[in-house]
């Protein structure tokens, strides 16, 4: 199968790395009108067909917030202090302690990788809004229509959360990453609402849960712990509602889409895990005078690189990909070989996700 963003890859030893010159991610971020035809499809069946997703949709009206007058945001949030531990959940602050650095350093250095990781899940939030907008377009079932266009509120509000947080508590919003630009539009131009539903609702908010369990465990700010446990449970939602539709588009798969979908999946995973935050430590890590290819090498290096690399993807999107029959025996040592699957459990079942998801 051709590889995502084959002209920006290289060898890093036996590791095949996405870097993206500084000159071309300008380019990427100034493409902003995108060519994605959305098919419309019409339905005259006004009642619940999908029980399961019709439940969802009343859960979904339920758990709606106001991004403004819900959250204290007279609530401090000093940078000169740790919100997150110091070592494990954010990676600038672990190498900086490693490396001797002062206090202060190591702070600075936290304030800005969560700085630019919210960020990055902000311009991901914008894209699930818009996907979410064209899959009210293109679901064949009114349920379907129901949840999507309640998703579109709930990004709507995860937009407007997110960017306030940067703003009043950072003062900044760092740019899109040009791999996390590139894949967004993929999934933009998707031509399929399955192929859309896969990549988003399974693929890209299975990693978001993940990103922010990470952060939610580790926050010690009120003001962080209450965006993150908030948005997160409007994601649980988003997830449920991708396995629930990707469960019945599976069973009724034919062979051939069963391997599209499988190498679908693959591809998106793979090239995330590929960039292995070298978007991230190319920004910040000359400002500390970290080189970014030399962390790299340093974590891949770690007997236990494999383990610590596919936490956040065995957290939630692989788990569920497998039971779903997108990991498949076909594609399995595939996941094994980059790093993105590691060990035999698979964390709670789908069944499970979805009912935590209505409770």
């Amino acid at each position: 199968m051709d590889k995502i963003l084959a002209d920006y890859r290289n060898q890093l030893g036996d590791f095949e790395i996405v870097e993206i010159d500084e000159g071309r991610v300008e380019k990427i971020r100034e493409e902003l009108d995108i060519e994605a035809p959305v098919d419309l499809h019409w339905t005259w069946n006004y009642g619940n067909e999908v029980e399961e997703l019709a439940a969802l949709y009343e859960r979904g009206k339920k758990g709606q917030w106001n991004a403004e007058t819900d959250i204290h945001w007279d609530t401090d949030l000093p940078l000169d202090e740790w919100f997150l531990p110091r070592e494990g959940v954010l990676m600038l602050p672990t190498i900086l302690t490693m490396m001797e650095a002062d206090e202060a350093t190591c702070k600075a250095a936290a304030a800005d990788e969560f700085a630019f990781t919210i960020s990055q899940l902000l311009h991901g939030e914008q894209a699930a809004l818009q996907i979410c907008g064209q899959l009210t377009n293109s679901c064949p079932t009114m349920d379907a229509k129901f949840y999507a266009a309640s998703q579109v509120a709930d990004e709507a509000r995860h937009v407007e959360v997110l960017s306030k947080l940067l703003q009043r508590k950072f003062g900044t919003i760092y740019p899109i990453g040009g791999t996390l630009k590139i894949l967004l539009d993929k999934l933009l131009q998707a031509p399929t609402w399955k192929t859309k539903t896969l990549g988003m609702q399974t693929l890209f908010e299975g990693v978001a849960v993940g990103i922010l369990d990470v952060i939610q465990k580790g926050s010690t700010n009120p003001l962080v712990s209450d965006i993150i446990r908030r948005v997160k449970m409007d994601e649980a939602r988003h997830a449920a509602f991708g396995i629930l539709t990707m469960r019945r588009t599976v069973q009724s798969a034919t062979e051939e889409e069963m391997v599209e979908m499988e190498d679908f999946a693959f591809n998106i995973l793979e090239t995330l895990n590929a960039n292995q935050q070298l978007d991230m430590l190319n920004v910040l890590g000359p400002k500390y005078g970290i080189d970014p290819h030399q962390v790299v090498e340093m974590a891949m290096g770690l007997p236990n690189w494999a383990e610590i690399n596919s936490e956040l993807f065995m957290h939630t999107v692989v788990p569920n990909l497998a039971r779903l029959g997108l990991i498949t025996e076909r594609t399995e040592q595939q996941y094994r070989e980059i790093g993105v699957m590691h060990g035999d459990r698979f964390g709670t079942g789908i069944d499970e996700d979805v009912r935590a998801s209505m409770n």
